[in-house]
């Protein structure tokens, strides 16, 4: 049974054994499982990752039909879940095992998983999807949180949090708890406090810039570089990422000269790209030509030669690198 994440009421009253929580947006997750499920529940919450389930199945599941009648009842949260752990849940649900609570958290699901489709079709079973929350959602949740602390600011300071928080409001919460923090001791908050508190624009990983610098996202990579204090010593590491990401995007190149078919290039790839990349990659495919992506790479090589030889310019020999295509 389907259950949206804004449904709080209707997950509270649920007293399904098994509840399915998937999708990106860890810190949505997190907010529901505290106030829905380990608020409300008065036994042990113990928690496991899927390979530790996997690794001793059988023990485990003895562990829990062998228990004592006098035991606590028990919250189990499991994390990382995938495909591979809908054994154990049918097993779980063959021998009935009462006093026991479990959540199965996993990343996204495509619509085809098995763990997925078991949980949406069978009613004795919740399933409960988490996206990215967007700018509006963002926005509702910086006001009232504002407005209960009776914190005054501007919608500046509001945008700014929001396009830091990457559409995850667990990074969002943790910077607003940061300037509840700082109103303590300062009534007047403005921009320049915002900027010294929040740290979130130190999140942006050099992945990210690598993976924009591809997809020739100009502005984007112009942002991370302002926002970051890379240091000498992450060039090479910068250079490094886009060196093997240009490389996958030159093999990529070489599937669609085959499939003539972008889509199909992506979806065939191995290893398989996840889905939260597949706008970027098609992008990164569709701004390069075989031989600007080859002649890239021999660059990228002797740039990383030159950086190692002069190490206090390195950093705006690679600034210079990404800015400029």
């Amino acid at each position: 049974m389907i259950i949206k994440s804004f449904e709080i009421e209707k997950i509270k009253s649920k007293k399904n054994s098994l509840t399915l929580i998937y999708g990106t947006n860890q810190g949505y997750k997190n907010q529901i499982v505290k106030e829905c499920f380990e608020k409300l529940f008065k036994g042990e919450v113990l928690r496991f990752e899927e390979n530790e389930i996997l690794n001793d199945q059988d023990e485990f599941i003895s562990n829990l039909m062998n228990k004592s009648l006098f035991d606590d009842d028990k919250l189990i949260i499991i994390s990382r879940a995938s495909d591979k752990i809908i054994k154990f849940v049918n097993e779980i649900i063959e021998r009935k095992i009462e006093k026991i609570t479990i959540i199965i958290n996993s990343n996204n699901l495509e619509k085809k998983s098995k763990l997925r489709n078991l949980f949406e079709k069978e009613k004795e079973l919740t399933c409960i999807p988490f996206y990215d929350d967007n700018d509006k959602s963002l926005s509702l949740i910086a006001q009232n949180f504002f407005r209960q602390k009776k914190i005054s600011v501007s919608q500046e300071i509001i945008n700014l949090l929001i396009g830091r928080s990457r559409g995850d409001r667990g990074n969002l919460i943790n910077e607003l708890n940061k300037i509840d923090n700082l109103s303590i001791t300062k009534r007047n908050i403005d921009i320049e406090d915002v900027l010294k508190l929040t740290n979130l624009s130190e999140n942006y990983s050099v992945f990210e810039l690598a993976e924009n610098y591809l997809a020739k996202n100009k502005k984007q990579v112009s942002k991370i570089l302002n926002e970051n204090n890379f240091g000498n010593d992450e060039c090479v590491l910068i250079l490094r990422t886009i060196l093997n990401r240009s490389k996958r995007l030159l093999k990529l190149k070489e599937i669609q000269n085959q499939t003539g078919n972008i889509d199909l290039t992506i979806s065939s790839f191995k290893p398989p790209i996840f889905w939260k990349e597949k706008d970027v990659v098609k992008k990164q495919i569709q701004s390069w030509s075989d031989g600007e992506v080859k002649e890239m790479i021999y660059k990228i090589n002797d740039l990383e030669i030159l950086v190692k030889k002069n190490n206090n310019n390195s950093l705006n020999f690679v600034s210079d690198f990404v800015s400029n295509y």
